[in-house]
């Protein structure tokens, strides 16, 4: 990444000289590649520099191989689940993992084999033993997908219920073409329901009876755990 950074410093040095816009841009950077060049020499990643907004964007065009997100993952013993806010181990990888500008969750290998191997209907009494509310798997991908920006949201139907993955950020009719790209084309509407909403109600109609489902339009940023039906016309 160092040397990749020198390369690139180089050139955009003589691009500094250049007057007007073509050089402020040329300065801008170098601010960025300066900060980063320091935490490389330092021997730290590139996403341990805090980075505003505008400099954000300069740095991606850099592709560095430190700057891509990592999560670390603590494979602990048993004994150690009931206090992983407070193991001292699990505390040092914590403690690394933010100092790198990376997250970090911890599991038992072991334990998540266990479950495995179990009905769904006896899971939540052996997760209690161990003094766990969830499978350690369940919060694994939650942070795979915080890491990268992700979420999901649903759809059901008489057949199945699904989850799609997106982008944060994602605007209705562009998770509608996550389906199907007559979705996204043709989208006229979604109508859009809270996931906790739906459980608390029991049913889309009694949901929808009681005013918890909304018709949202193209504008509408998807949030992660909404549950759909788009209206389109192709």
């Amino acid at each position: 990444d160092l040397e990749s950074l020198e390369k690139k410093r180089e050139r955009r040095v003589k691009d500094a000289k250049a007057p007007g816009k073509a050089g402020e841009e040329a300065k801008a950077d170098l601010a960025v590649y300066d900060k980063l060049a320091a935490a490389l020499e330092a021997g730290r990643p590139a996403r341990s520099v805090p980075l505003s907004d505008e400099e954000k964007p300069r740095a991606r065009e850099l592709f560095l191989l430190t700057a891509k997100p990592v999560l670390y993952v603590a494979n602990v013993d048993e004994s150690q689940l009931a206090a992983l806010d407070s193991d001292p181990l699990v505390a040092k990888v914590r403690e690394l993992a933010q100092a790198e500008g990376a997250r970090m969750v911890a599991i038992c290998s072991k334990v998540e084999a266990e479950i495995q191997q179990l009905p769904q209907t006896e899971r939540g009494e052996y997760l209690a033993t161990v003094g766990l509310s969830e499978p350690g798997l369940n919060r694994l991908v939650r942070e795979g997908f915080a890491l990268l920006g992700l979420q999901s949201y649903f759809t059901g139907g008489e057949d199945e219920c699904r989850a799609w993955v997106i982008s944060k950020g994602t605007r209705a009719p562009q998770a509608a073409g996550a389906i199907h790209g007559d979705f996204e084309r043709g989208f006229i509407k979604a109508e859009v329901i809270r996931w906790d909403e739906l459980l608390r109600h029991g049913s889309e109609a009694a949901a929808k009876s009681r005013g918890a489902m909304r018709v949202e339009g193209k504008d509408y940023v998807v949030q992660d755990g909404d549950v759909m039906h788009f209206l389109f016309n192709v």
